[in-house]
């Protein structure tokens, strides 16, 4: 009898936590795109509050979250992994809980920051903690797992969400809440059933860690660096926060808008779920600049597909090419940032690929100001003007970073001749 295969789940084996980890990250995702991607809408129909207002309070959370990022290794430190994942995911549900409890742009401003640093020291830590207890070679896998589980949840979600008549309503937001707290409980019960298991770093393993003042010294030393970084917040400007304002533009301009909306988001999780992995595989060895030119040239395509779309196929169309776009553009980001950095500051160049996310509070802001004064079309435009635009900063970022390489590489071979 021919012995059969293992299947590719039954192969996996890692430690309890990991799975806790993928399944809650899955779940929330699931909530969370039932209520975040229509935050702009929900605060536009109840608020009162204009379109950049609405930008800006969005976009805090981003914002914070990038600081965040710095600041969560720190408070690690200081608290303990363990401690800080659960603190932060409880803060996280509380400001789901409160968000639809108010009005006021200064307390909802507030509350997005607050939800962008808790849920900026969750995604730290668990990271951190998820290369802890996985041995190197299985650590692309997992972090795989988890970018999949991210987009199988936003892929669910906003279909789900339809079919029950809650998504974007006030009801979201604390379904949300609820599964933020009930990540926490099964995560507080795994922690103690594995507690005899050390999470922390041992003490002859640590690794290079990022502060903002390293990274922000970096940037100004290194000019390459400083031009990627500028390419990559104008890159998020575009595609970070591009819920708040598609969301807002149907909304207005589409019977069912909100609807549809729904499942435009699902399509585009969808379509990260179904492309990511055979686009990645397929153009791999271009990873870098061509890839990044090629995205965001896709999400030009994609944006002016949205403006200019007068049916719901072409709007479907465009989501697709969007989408494309994204997924070319976020593993090739840092194929870039890799493809400069010197091997002792590894950690602090990392770290400064988190201030790219700038871009998700500036382009929510700046689009919801083009939408108010001069409507659909010119917002779209002006995102895929955006979008090109970014490109120049890449090419220069590489134009100086091989000069410099060039110039470093002449000045090696001439010290080994007066040798």
């Amino acid at each position: 009898m021919k012995k059969q295969k293992p299947l590719f789940f039954s192969r996996i084996n890692y430690h309890p936590i990991v799975y806790i980890l993928l399944i809650g990250t899955m779940l929330v995702s699931l909530t969370t795109s039932m209520s975040v991607p229509f935050l702009a809408v929900y605060l536009d129909n109840h608020s009162g509050l204009g379109y950049s207002v609405i930008g800006i309070i969005i976009g805090a959370a981003p914002l914070a979250a990038t600081f965040g990022g710095f600041l969560g290794g720190v408070l690690s430190d200081l608290f303990g992994r363990k401690k800080l994942m659960l603190i932060s995911l409880v803060f996280l549900a509380i400001t789901y809980f409160f968000i639809t409890e108010t009005g006021n742009p200064y307390l909802l401003t507030a509350i997005s920051i607050f939800r962008g640093l808790s849920a900026a020291f969750f995604g730290t830590v668990s990271k951190t903690l998820m290369g802890d207890v996985i041995p190197p070679e299985k650590r692309y896998r997992v972090f795989s797992l988890k970018y999949f589980s991210t987009n199988l949840g936003y892929a669910v979600g906003p279909v789900a969400g339809v079919y029950f008549g809650i998504d974007g309503s006030s009801v979201a937001f604390p379904l949300t809440g609820f599964a933020c707290l009930l990540y926490a409980i099964v995560l507080f019960a795994g922690f103690m059933y594995k507690k005899s298991v050390n999470f922390e770093e041992e003490p002859g393993n640590k690794v290079e860690k990022a502060t903002l003042g390293n990274a922000l010294h970096t940037i100004k030393s290194d000019r390459a660096l400083l031009f990627f970084i500028i390419g990559g917040i104008i890159l998020t400007a575009v595609h970070g926060q591009m819920s708040v304002y598609v969301s807002q533009y149907l909304n207005r301009n589409f019977r069912d808008g909100i609807e549809f909306f729904s499942y435009l988001l699902s399509i585009h999780g969808l379509t990260i779920v179904i492309l990511q992995l055979p686009l990645t595989r397929m153009f791999e060895k271009y990873k870098g600049i061509p890839t990044i030119t090629a995205g965001a040239l896709l999400l030009a395509l994609g944006e002016v597909g949205f403006g200019f779309s007068e049916t719901k196929l072409f709007l479907i169309i465009s989501m697709v090419i969007f989408t494309i776009g994204e997924i070319f553009i976020i593993p090739s980001e840092y194929a870039v940032i890799d493809s400069i950095t010197p091997e002792q500051t590894r950690g602090t160049y990392y770290g400064t690929q988190e201030l790219t996310q700038v871009g998700s509070f500036l382009g929510p802001w700046f689009a919801g100001t083009v939408f108010s004064q001069l409507g659909a079309k010119p917002m779209f435009v002006c995102m895929a003007i955006l979008a090109v635009v970014s490109i120049l900063f890449y090419m220069e970022g590489m134009d100086r970073y091989k000069k410099q390489h060039d110039n470093d590489y002449g000045l090696r071979n001439q010290a080994i001749e007066k040798a």
